[in-house]
């Protein structure tokens, strides 16, 4: 698991959350040597129930290297699930479950971490910041004035 998420991880919480982004320091570092800073907060609502199963399983499979009985085993714990409401005698209808992992289980969360790990591969790349707790992620960098980058445009 990523070194930059801080939930689901023995001994890492909201505590070491706090301790391992020192965003606001980070930002007041920058203004005091006239740097310009960017900041991406991102709080994915509803995030456990947009995953994807089949990119999920595809990224169990490529990029974390789950084969065989294993990856059997998380396709028939995400894929072909349904349920229903029964509420006052009366029962809903059958309603199948096409994404998400499933919520209030130990695997859920570790399974949401590891749809989103290329998150910090693609910030390392371009040498943003990062760093999680579950679904909640601090995006940051800072650069001078000068360090922009421009385009231009030929017809």
């Amino acid at each position: 698991m990523s070194c930059t998420q801080s939930a689901y991880r023995k001994y890492h919480n909201t505590e070491t959350a706090v301790a391992k982004v020192s965003l606001y320091n980070d930002l007041l570092l920058a203004a005091d040597n006239v740097q310009v800073s960017a900041l991406c907060l991102l709080d994915l609502t509803a995030a456990f129930d947009t995953v994807d199963h089949e990119l999920l399983l595809l990224r169990l499979e490529r990029q974390f290297g789950l084969r065989g009985t294993v990856l059997q085993w998380f396709k028939s714990y995400l894929l072909d699930r349904s349920f229903q409401v029964l509420q006052g005698g009366l029962m809903s209808s059958i309603v199948h479950i096409l994404c998400s992992v499933p919520q209030g289980s130990v695997l859920g969360p570790k399974l949401f971490i590891l749809y989103t790990a290329d998150m910090e591969d693609i910030a390392n790349k371009h040498q943003v910041t990062i760093h999680s707790f579950a679904d909640d992620t601090q995006l940051y960098l800072c650069c001078t004035r000068n360090h922009r980058q421009t385009s231009t445009v030929h017809h």
